[in-house]
């Protein structure tokens, strides 16, 4: 097993919104398993599908492209230099000084908290993507399970179930990809 990207411009599904394709054709594939009859004119997404069909099986073509300050009034300015000046001075120096000393804090709280607060997405991130990746791989399997049991359906229904998996594969792909999987 890889290693998971976290560089964001080296993912293929950089927030939690690009995975919301990823999920349509999941449904999508669940409709097909759950209704024989269905066929690509049947669904939502039958431009997509039929454009899956065209480019064909075994593409390397990635899923998506398949898929598709200002002043404080009352404060004199002599006020607020020898206020900088008094906080500068706490480390040896002087007004400059005294800026680094108060805009620390806000730096170093703001820069935690942001932090913070991208581990979190990040990990949520990471979760949702092995969420669509198992369910991708299970929808593919029932995909294949469909094509070998229904080998006798007419082209319709057959070019349908092919156009699915060729979406599935694609995703999967590119959830490996990210996941570093492969």
């Amino acid at each position: 097993m890889g290693k998971y990207i976290t560089n964001k411009d080296d993912m293929k599904f950089q927030n939690e919104n690009a995975l919301k394709t990823v999920l349509v054709v999941i449904e999508e594939a669940g409709a097909a398993v759950n209704d024989k009859s269905r066929k690509i004119t049947d669904s939502q997404i039958s431009e997509v599908l039929s454009g899956a069909l065209g480019v064909g099986a075994g593409s390397a073509i990635g899923f998506a492209a398949l898929y598709l300050g200002g002043s404080v009034v009352g404060l004199s300015a002599a006020g607020i230099t020898s206020g900088l000046a008094a906080a500068g001075a706490l480390i040896g120096g002087g007004m400059v000084a005294g800026i680094g000393v108060l805009a620390a804090p806000a730096v170093i709280l703001g820069s935690l908290g942001v932090g913070i607060a991208s581990h979190f997405k990040n990990k949520r991130l990471r979760e949702a993507k092995e969420l669509c990746y198992r369910e991708a791989l299970a929808k593919q399997n029932a995909i294949l399970k469909a094509l070998a049991e229904e080998r006798a359906a007419d082209k319709e229904r057959l070019d349908y179930l092919n156009s699915l998996n060729i979406l599935l594969q694609a995703a999967i792909r590119d959830l490996e990809h990210d996941l570093g999987i492969a």
